[in-house]
């Protein structure tokens, strides 16, 4: 800056550029919002760095302040200081009587926005706690700082694999800037609700079926960063999305149970074969065993006859030695 210019202390950043926004002639208690947003706008518009539009609307909320700083105490016209001037008179002439007009009261979790004569009055939002406005020619705008919830309708997505599902989730978010909520965007709770919506299907259209029935994690952190970066020039900060469920058509659900089913019983018949082979072999072996002594297979055959006496059957089968038959036949 020029000879006789006032000095500057401390760093700010932004795309593309690096300065400097506090100055020493200026102590602790007057650095208000409005004094680091004037100071920030008056070093780029004398260093010619950037647009002063662009500081307000980008730079400037990032020190806290508001993006028509500035702007409201000034350029409000004689019909603008008559009215207010008026204003102020008549809150003297009526006091105490005005007190009860003039003090409002926000609560800890709430922000008021004020605008005089339709201007973003300067100094940001109010709160939390009492402050005071002009009758008349002043209005100001609760501004919820909660965090708020709301849900996403069924949307029916056509999936990468052409796909049709319905999914629906919920969306987390708070007010990050009171002002720029209200000055940016006509309404900002709704505008994030229609925007959650376009987001969730723009997502699922690009994912596969089987991601977004295995991978909901992934598709909500990306959901959550897309909202948060669009809605952040809205003064809104989208904390949380979940993806609550995916629901499938009814063909499609009987389709995959059926190819579930089909896939069990496959698995089914192989174990079963597979049980099969090992119980011939058994046999086999235990065949071979039998044929070198010949009272082991009188043996086995009286302990069968014990296991089918022991079930309490009247019938009883006995086998006939073929051998036995062969002497009668001649």
């Amino acid at each position: 800056m020029g000879q006789g210019g006032p000095m500057w202390h401390g760093l700010g950043t932004c795309p593309g550029v690096t300065f400097l926004y506090t100055r020493t002639d200026i102590t602790s208690n007057e650095m208000a919002t409005e004094t680091v947003n004037e100071l920030v706008v008056e070093l780029i518009e004398s260093t010619k760095m950037l647009d002063p539009v662009i500081v307000k609307t980008k730079i400037a909320p990032q020190f806290g302040g508001d993006v028509n700083a500035g702007d409201s105490d000034t350029g409000i016209g004689v019909c603008g200081w008559i009215l207010t001037i008026i204003c102020w008179l008549l809150v003297l002439v009526t006091m105490p009587f005005s007190f009860f007009i003039c003090f409002k009261v926000v609560q800890e979790y709430e922000r008021a926005v004020i605008f005089r004569l339709g201007r973003l009055l300067s100094g940001g939002a109010k709160g939390p706690g009492i402050f005071f406005i002009l009758p008349c020619i002043e209005t100001y705008t609760k501004v919820d700082l909660r965090t708020g919830v709301f849900d996403i309708p069924p949307q029916e997505v056509l999936t990468k694999d052409s796909v049709t599902v319905s999914v629906d989730a919920v969306v987390y978010f708070r007010v990050s800037n009171a002002t720029v909520s209200v000055a940016n965007v006509e309404n900002a709770h709704h505008s994030t609700r229609l925007l959650a919506q376009t987001t969730l299907r723009n997502i699922l259209g690009t994912k596969d079926l089987h991601e977004i029935l295995g991978d909901r994690e992934t598709i909500s952190g990306s959901m959550q960063a897309a909202l948060d970066e669009a809605t952040e020039s809205w003064g809104i900060k989208v904390e949380r999305v979940e993806i609550k469920d995916v629901r499938l058509p009814v063909q499609l659900q009987r389709a995959m149970a059926a190819e579930a089913e089909a896939s069990r019983e496959a698995r089914a018949k192989v174990i079963a074969a597979e049980g099969e082979f090992k119980a011939s072999t058994a046999l086999k072996e235990a065949s071979m065993v039998i044929a070198e002594s010949p009272a082991a297979l009188q043996l086995r055959y009286l302990q069968t006859l014990s296991t089918i006496s022991a079930e309490k059957n009247s019938t009883i089968i006995f086998p006939l030695p073929i051998d036995f038959l062969t002497q009668f036949m001649r």
